[in-house]
């Protein structure tokens, strides 16, 4: 799990996130302001998981930009953990904050294995 907490670590600097672990999951909480579930795509790929998200900006007509440091994009890719899987996954954004929950794959069950003469 190291890897996904030095890649939140290394996400641009407006982008906050939150890790959390359950016994069954693991839960991704993205702070994505402006953001909406229309503008934000989410996928899984070769343990990966891809954030892509646009906000929206209104700009008052009487003024203009001195300084723009909010980007309107955001493109972010984050390493999961092993035992994460995308069965069961959901993703719901709630003004503009993104919750990511990925179920962690059942431990195999113990059994004993038979041992036969060969």
């Amino acid at each position: 799990m190291s890897k996904l907490r030095e890649a939140l670590r290394d996400l641009p600097e407006p982008v906050f996130a939150d890790l959390l672990e359950s016994d069954d999951a693991y839960l991704l909480v993205i702070d994505l302001p402006g953001a909406s579930a229309e503008t934000t795509d989410v996928s899984l790929e070769r343990g990966r998981l891809h954030v892509e998200a646009r906000r929206e900006k209104a700009l008052e007509p009487e003024f203009s930009y001195v300084e723009e440091d909010r980007p309107l994009f955001l493109d972010a890719e984050v390493p999961l953990p092993p035992d994460a899987t995308h069965e069961g996954s959901e993703a719901e954004m709630e003004r503009g904050v993104l919750s990511v929950r990925l179920p962690k794959r059942a431990a195999a069950p113990e059994h004993d294995i038979t041992v036969t003469d060969a």
